[in-house]
């Protein structure tokens, strides 16, 4: 399995912070001695290796990213399997907040999804293993954090997933451009797992069947959807603010 390369000063601190035992090594830029980079090292102490090596070198691991002269090579990030959920939801004490992703493939939507999901207090986001974007150096850093303290479970079957929450009590709300109900007028309140679809195509057709009821975001413009992350948000947040009424 191929490292994780983890670039730039704030996902490189926050690898640090957050999920230390993954770093491998740290490779900076050579000759670089400045006030933010010694901060970095002396965070790093003794326990992992720093090798420096030259720009054109560090511009070739990074492959164009913005790497600030800092990487982190790293074991790569594991999604959570689906035991793991049902014992975080046997622990709660407090009502369910989850998220459900339905085929959202690209990188950098799951990273502004978990992003979204941390900052609104989700205990956890669902996918599908087929069709879904895994954990990677990109969704890392579009997350800054949340891919390392929000769990992202990743299930073999999604709609048995869906029917094994129902039993738990936990309400489906699934997202859909042809729903009737707005989601300022739905009620978000209780345990809940929030579905969205991916963009374009919206949910599969045994989610969108596994679903309580269906909302949608209302669109007065000239475009049909948002991006798959700002609805998220826009869900998340109205889901937080009925919950703290």
């Amino acid at each position: 399995m191929q490292p994780e390369l983890i670039f730039g000063f704030h996902a490189v601190k926050t690898t640090l912070k957050y999920d230390a035992a993954r770093v491998q090594r740290v490779v900076v830029l050579k000759g670089r001695e400045d006030e933010r980079l010694n901060q970095l090292l002396e965070e790093l102490g003794d326990n992992i290796r720093v090798e420096r090596i030259p720009r054109q070198k560090l511009d070739e691991m990074a492959q164009g990213g913005a790497h600030q002269g800092v990487i982190a090579v790293c074991t790569p990030m594991e999604s959570k399997v689906e035991s793991f959920l049902y014992q975080l939801l046997d622990k709660l004490d407090e009502a369910p907040f989850l998220l459900v992703l339905d085929g959202v493939t690209d990188p950098h939507n799951l990273g502004a999804c978990l992003r979204t999901a941390d900052a609104a207090g989700v205990h956890a986001v669902i996918a599908p293993k087929d069709k879904s974007a895994p954990l990677n150096a990109t969704v890392s850093k579009v997350a800054c954090g949340a891919a390392e303290v929000i769990p992202y479970v990743q299930v073999t079957n999604l709609a048995r997933t869906l029917q094994e929450l129902q039993q738990r009590g936990i309400w489906i709300t699934g997202t859909a451009g042809e729903a009737e109900q707005m989601v300022y007028q739905a009620n978000l309140t209780g345990p809940m797992a929030l579905v969205m679809g991916a963009e374009g195509k919206g949910m599969r057709r045994l989610t969108r069947e596994g679903c309580d009821f269906l909302i949608k975001i209302p669109m007065a413009g000239e475009v049909s959807s948002l991006n798959v992350s700002v609805a998220t948000g826009v869900c998340l947040f109205e889901a937080v603010r009925q919950r703290q009424l």
